[in-house]
């Protein structure tokens, strides 16, 4: 038996578990797109678990779900952007996106205290609600080590103020007497996974939708320094207080899974990637992230989740509510300058 085939023989048990809750999870998503295909793979696990949690068997399989694939998929989403869409639509975004991100970013981790949050927990949301939903919780989760329980509970409470924002914000940009463009903005920043921002614009107008995905996906890029600054602390944490470190150090800490989102964004600049190959790795990435919440979704401890209570929630609304007003505000303030 050769060494690849061990290898294989070793984790098809509990990779194949993971893959075919992804491939029900794709399906209702189709089906449903508002939900997506990442809350239904983690539910789905959960309750997996919880009618039958997998032996030790299982266990080499998930965690190549969790890890390795989960790291390839955020590789693939950098197919969908170039530094010229980065360019293009950063500038003009950047003020409403810089904006939210650090107050989200520092609510969530002042006010989550004070709520008495776990620290990752808040971490989660925090990214979560500043960034990209369940692709920036995935992608931070192996980062600072957080447990199933608190990424579980943090895609699922991003999943609910998504539904509210597809609900709602339409109206509210109705009602501010927003034009397609400045929807898109609106929508592209403060609305949290990819499928509720093109649902949210798609209500609105048709128009809004591909100014909103692309203020979307240049918002994914925050990704790449929150990353990065977050390894930092988890290395400073575990090191002596006399420690330091260098360039050298900092560099080794970045996840591999980052330059090769990086790789992605400069080759689709260089040789752009026709339509069809983009929808395809998109779709391969949402699909590798519906395997890895599978994954977390069927290690999950659900006791812990109860345990935590009522706090979470209430921090990922608050942390919503800041969002949007902060979004809202700086869109007027320079709707104002403009003038």
């Amino acid at each position: 038996m050769t060494g690849t085939t061990a290898w294989l023989r070793l984790r098809a048990p509990g990779l194949l578990l993971c893959l075919v809750i992804a491939v029900i999870a794709s399906v209702a998503g189709f089906f449903v797109p508002l939900i997506g295909s990442a809350l239904p793979a983690i539910i789905i696990g959960v309750v997996w678990a919880l009618v039958r949690r997998p032996g030790s068997r299982y266990a080499p399989g998930i965690t190549t779900a969790t890890k390795p694939l989960l790291q390839i998929a955020i590789v693939l989403l950098g197919a969908r952007m170039s530094l010229g869409q980065v360019a293009d639509v950063g500038l003009e975004s950047l003020p409403v996106l810089l904006s939210s991100l650090i107050v989200c970013l520092v609510a969530a981790w002042l006010i989550g205290r004070a709520l008495g949050v776990e620290r990752d927990t808040r971490i989660l949301l925090g990214v979560g609600t500043g960034i990209c939903g369940a692709s920036a919780i995935a992608a931070v989760a192996p980062v600072i080590r957080a447990n199933p329980a608190q990424i579980a509970y943090a895609v699922s409470t991003i999943f609910l103020f998504n539904v509210a924002a597809v609900l709602t914000f339409p109206w509210v940009g109705h009602a501010l007497g927003y034009d397609a463009r400045t929807f898109g903005l609106f929508a592209g920043t403060a609305v949290n996974d990819t499928s509720s921002v093109v649902a949210a614009a798609s209500i609105f107008s048709t128009a809004a939708l591909g100014y909103a995905i692309v203020v979307k996906l240049v918002r994914t890029l925050a990704l790449i320094p929150i990353t990065v600054g977050l390894a930092i602390m988890e290395a400073r944490r575990s090191l002596d207080p006399g420690s330091r470190i260098g360039p050298r150090k900092i560099v080794k800490l970045i996840p591999w899974f980052l330059f090769g989102f990086v790789l992605m964004v400069v080759l689709n600049t260089l040789v752009p990637f026709s339509t069809s190959v983009v929808d395809i790795l998109s779709g391969v990435s949402t699909f590798l992230i519906a395997a890895a919440l599978a994954g977390i979704g069927l290690t999950t401890d659900v006791g812990a989740i109860r345990r935590a209570g009522w706090r979470p929630l209430l921090l990922g609304g608050i942390l919503w509510i800041l969002v949007t007003g902060v979004t809202i505000g700086v869109i007027g303030l320079l709707d104002l300058a403009s003038r």
